[in-house]
């Protein structure tokens, strides 16, 4: 005849078993993802910016060989004008999407989503120094680059 402190001893570990995965879960769940996800640090200054930079797609933007995002070639400063701000002023759909994938720590991947149609408005906060060249996707002659640099205080 079997002993029942046998079966009394498979339950336990059974159960001791299920607490501590349950506890993993927790753990894991409760701490260690929101962690991993959690957005990075950045000074008051960056994330409020004295001004915003305004890039314009201008009127006949379309039109290979004209004038198109204005500025194309864009400096801007950390602290003092790094929200950026695409304005279509065309009235053809554009886009303003990085040549390679470009992303900023804090703000996420670069990049409109789908076609800023006449009237619309992208706009990105850089936290970050890096230099981003991009264009339009459906008119790739359309380029630009902007510059995001620290600000000398």
């Amino acid at each position: 005849m079997s002993s029942p402190t046998s079966s009394h001893a498979y339950g336990i570990g059974v159960v001791a078993i299920i607490i501590a995965m349950s506890a993993s879960i927790v753990f894991y769940t409760s701490f260690y993802i929101p962690e991993s996800l959690a957005k990075p640090t950045v000074a008051e200054h960056i994330l409020n910016p004295d001004t915003d930079f305004i890039i314009e797609i201008v009127p006949g933007a379309v039109i290979e060989g004209n004038e198109n995002y204005v500025p194309n070639q864009s400096k801007v400063l950390l602290g003092i004008n790094n929200k950026v701000i695409w304005i279509n002023l065309d009235d053809t759909p554009h886009t303003v999407t990085p040549d390679h994938r470009a992303s900023d720590k804090y703000s996420g991947d670069f990049g409109s989503i789908g076609v800023l149609k006449p009237g619309d408005s992208f706009e990105f906060l850089f936290t970050e120094v890096q230099e981003i060249p991009y264009h339009c996707e459906p008119h790739p002659w359309m380029t630009g680059n902007i510059s995001i640099e620290l600000s000398r205080f």
